[in-house]
């Protein structure tokens, strides 16, 4: 591109989707991801009558930006009506009346319950049973045309399984704000030390396939022969090999690297998937077989906690307590058991195309295919030339070298805030607290001032870890991780669980106490500081740090 604009993709004002795509999205994700985002969204919060209807996407070179979509709002507005407004629209408006009597019956029936069934009987097996169809597909015996057809089929299940992780995003998430909400007004106890009861509720937190790892663990434990090979010298995937092959523990390790091989470490086909880093997983089965483990479920606190919270709020508090961690799991399950799989198996089926078109002058390399849309792929392996490999480079060097920080953060404008919450009837109130109260923990980090030595953020777990910074910017930086290394990354996904046994702490530049770094630090009880916003242009790779939870503080020794 020789000259960057940045023309929002629609009316209104537009927010840079910081979070999750620390850079451009790639082209074979985009139009499906932007499609499936809102209407999995919007099919939630409608479930929820919520007043917020979705977070409108778009797409400006690559970069994501969402804005707000209110229910009911006139036809092109976007974010929620001014304030007088919506005092009327509340009262006078029957799609919006008939909404909030919705959200009262939803919270009344404890509707997440009924979801949690569906998602644990119903949708959570059938998501399984699909990706295994594809994973069962052995794409490189597949010939052109049906890899073409293929290729479609993973643009396809990637969709549905984006459709299906933000179907569930209210389910998973309105809880936890819930309680938050309320445990904070009535105790005056920080969101962090609350969300601290709720460890050991979210097994999957902990690590991809964490039952398929323990088991590998113990078989290689009870197995002389598999221990030394463990621990034996040798290229990481001709040890795995070895393991797999051994007779006492193969079964269960090759029951662990099946389960994990095709899972994606991001969010994008762009992002490796644990299977092409052999190094990081014999080093998390080096640490399951040493006893790296998760926290236990914890409530030391609770007593200290109730005892804040006046008497006649505390059957309340108890009662929202108990539904917090009963839905705490669903929040990682939704995406390691939808998109996760789901990208990895398409990464697995783009690489093969990128391969065969590589070979054949249509690309520069294999991994380009990813900067290809579905479609194209099959065009070019059906024998068609568009685009050029030369263009199709552009969009990867593009893709690879530019971050968030390239981009605005805004287009025309800051979003406008949520309306304030008085404006709202008071049947619809607790929902709105609710959703503020979750949005402002997932995003909202730290505004203490940092200093060149000294960085500033919210303390997930108490305790102090000293240890070597390992700066992350993308997967391709996971197999430089050793035993006891401090992540310090931009943000983390559900996909970074694979690392988890290796790590002593976690910081990261962005981030709440609902962000994913801080649920995976409080169930795996290691130290963690999120929301720093400088760690990654501040401490050096390799540098010595010390990562404080009772201070918050991430201090450069050396």
């Amino acid at each position: 591109m020789d000259e960057i604009t940045w023309d929002p993709p629609g009316k209104g004002p537009w927010e840079l989707e910081a979070t999750h795509y620390p850079r451009p999205m790639s082209r074979f994700i985009q139009a499906g991801f932007c499609r499936a985002f809102a209407k999995g969204f919007a099919e939630g919060t409608a479930n929820y009558g919520l007043l917020l209807d979705h977070l409108e996407p778009g797409v400006v070179n690559g970069f994501m930006f969402t804005q707000p979509a209110a229910f009911a709002a006139p036809k092109g507005a976007m974010g929620p009506p001014p304030g007088p407004i919506l005092w009327l629209m509340c009262r006078l408006h029957p799609g919006i009346r008939a909404r909030i009597k919705a959200n009262v019956r939803a919270i009344a029936e404890k509707r997440w319950r009924q979801e949690m069934t569906t998602w644990d009987t119903v949708d959570k097996p059938a998501a399984i049973a699909a990706h295994r169809a594809i994973q069962a597909v052995e794409v490189g015996a597949l010939s052109d045309d049906e890899l073409a057809d293929h290729v479609l089929r993973c643009r396809d299940h990637m969709e549905d399984a984006v459709l299906l992780h933000h179907r569930y995003t209210v389910t998973s998430t309105f809880v936890t704000g819930d309680f938050l909400a309320g445990a904070t007004e009535w105790s005056g106890v920080p969101a962090g030390e609350l969300m601290a009861l709720l460890r050991g509720t979210s097994p999957v937190s902990t690590g991809f396939a964490s039952d398929e790892l323990d088991r590998a663990a113990k078989a290689i434990t009870a197995s002389d022969r598999a221990r030394d090979v463990l621990h034996g010298g040798g290229a990481a995937d001709e040890v795995l090999a070895a393991l797999a092959a051994d007779a006492a523990a193969g079964e269960e390790v090759s029951g662990y690297l099946e389960a994990v091989r095709h899972r994606s470490v991001g969010y994008d086909v762009g992002d490796r998937t644990a299977g092409e880093m052999p190094e990081l997983l014999l080093g998390a089965l080096r640490a399951a077989v040493a006893g790296t483990s998760a926290a236990p479920e914890s409530e030391s606190g609770l007593g200290a906690v109730r005892a804040a919270v006046p008497a006649e709020f505390l059957a309340d508090f108890d009662d929202r307590y108990a539904e917090a961690k009963l839905m705490n799991r669903l929040r990682d399950e939704r995406g390691n058991y939808s998109d996760g799989w789901a990208t990895g198996l398409a990464r697995r089926a783009l690489l093969e195309a990128g391969r065969r078109l590589a070979g054949v002058g249509k690309l520069a390399d294999a991994e380009h295919a990813v900067d290809l849309e579905a479609a194209e792929v099959a065009d070019l392996l059906r024998g068609g030339s568009s685009p050029s490999a030369a263009e199709v480079e552009e969009r990867f060097l593009w893709r690879t070298t530019h971050t968030i920080a390239d981009a605005p953060p805004f287009l025309r404008a800051m979003p406008a805030p949520p309306p304030p919450v008085h404006l709202l009837p008071k049947q619809a109130r607790r929902s709105a607290v609710a959703v503020d109260t979750m949005i402002s923990n997932l995003f909202v980090p730290a505004d203490k001032p940092n200093t060149a030595t000294v960085l500033h953020g919210l303390a997930v777990n108490k305790g102090s870890y000293e240890g070597t910074a390992r700066l992350v910017d993308n997967a391709g930086d996971f197999s430089r991780i050793e035993q006891g290394d401090v992540l310090v990354t931009r943000m983390t996904s559900p996909y970074f669980n694979v690392v988890l046994p290796l790590l002593g702490a976690i910081v990261t530049d962005r981030g709440g106490q609902l962000c994913h770094a801080a649920i995976v630090a409080r169930e795996y009880g290691i130290p963690g500081i999120v929301g720093t916003r400088d760690a990654t242009s501040t401490i050096p790779d390799g540098a010595r740090v010390q990562v404080d939870g009772a201070t918050g503080e991430v201090r450069l020794l050396a």
